[in-house]
């Protein structure tokens, strides 16, 4: 039972972060899980399969607060069910030591995107400029599925950002439309798993406490959808993601003496504490000219 509340409170934490910023939840569950020594695809598949019900509840959460565009919701979901699918089945057809790497060189990687971001005000995932918007949703969908399939996390911090380069809307719209095309991307990933060997050995007790916790915070996430302070979290996140994901990486490769790594990881935490104040102060500065700059 102690496990369940555990990974609750870790879900409601992550959904909570996932459902404001749009993304994060797929990211940081892997991560747990990886650290925790699960292998890679069965971490991805019990990533998923805890956003079946995550992903629903968020998704509704946000219709009901008026946070979608349908259209770009069809546009972005349908191939991102067809990348996820992609990707679940690569991921459980090569071998453990690749995939291990694979998937925590994709963590740190959208570690950084996230740290980027919300901490640096910095993109570094390339999203077009120009060109008819709905020309691009579909690759961005499709991109999105297959990484979020082989990295256990990476749907928001792709298809996020995009949409807010190629669409006009305002955030919160972007960010339930996103976590509504989740749903259908987690669907299709978790089928794909089934083809192969990924559903042998899914702690489902981890999976039972994220799934858990995410689906009582959904609906508390998609009401504050804009409201929080944005910065400050999505940097703490990426931080986190990153400190984690190299510790594993690290220890793979035969680790570092601790005199060595423990100063290395404290940098890091300082390194992180500091961005994430310093893009909390930035985002409330700003806030009053924003609202200032709005049409009365």
């Amino acid at each position: 039972m102690g496990i369940v509340v555990a990974f609750a409170l870790a879900g409601g934490l992550a959904q909570l972060v996932d459902g404001t910023l749009g993304m994060g939840f797929g990211v940081t569950s892997a991560t747990v899980l990886l650290f925790m020594g699960v292998a890679p695809a069965t971490a991805s598949a019990a990533t998923h399969a805890a956003k079946l019900p995550t992903t629903l509840i968020s998704g509704l959460s946000h219709w009901r607060e008026g946070n979608i565009d349908t259209g770009v919701l069809v546009r972005v979901a349908l191939p991102g069910a067809v990348g996820g699918f992609l990707g679940a089945v690569v991921l459980t057809n090569i071998s453990l030591a690749s995939a291990k790497g694979w998937m925590s060189g994709l963590l740190v990687f959208f570690g950084f995107v996230i740290f980027a971001r919300f901490g640096l005000g910095a993109q570094l995932i390339p999203t077009p400029k120009n060109g008819h918007t709905a020309r691009w949703l579909s690759p961005i969908g499709l991109l999105g599925g297959f990484v979020d399939a082989t990295g256990g996390g990476g749907w928001g911090p792709v298809v996020t950002p995009s949409l807010m380069t190629v669409t006009r809307h305002e955030p919160r719209k972007i960010v339930g439309t996103a976590n509504a095309a989740e749903f259908l991307v987690a669907v299709s990933v978790s089928f794909g798993f089934l083809t192969g060997a990924a559903q042998h050995g899914i702690p489902w007790l981890p999976v039972a406490g994220l799934a858990l916790g995410g689906v009582i915070m959904a609906p508390i996430a998609a009401r504050l959808a804009g409201r929080l302070p944005h910065a400050a979290m999505g940097t703490l996140v990426g931080g986190l993601v990153i400190v984690v994901n190299a510790v594993t990486i690290v220890d793979a490769v035969g680790g570092l003496p601790t005199w060595i790594d423990a100063p290395l990881i404290l940098l890091a935490v300082v390194v992180t504490g500091t961005v994430a104040a310093k893009a909390w102060r930035r985002e409330r500065d700003d806030r009053p000219a924003a609202l200032g700059a709005q049409p009365s």
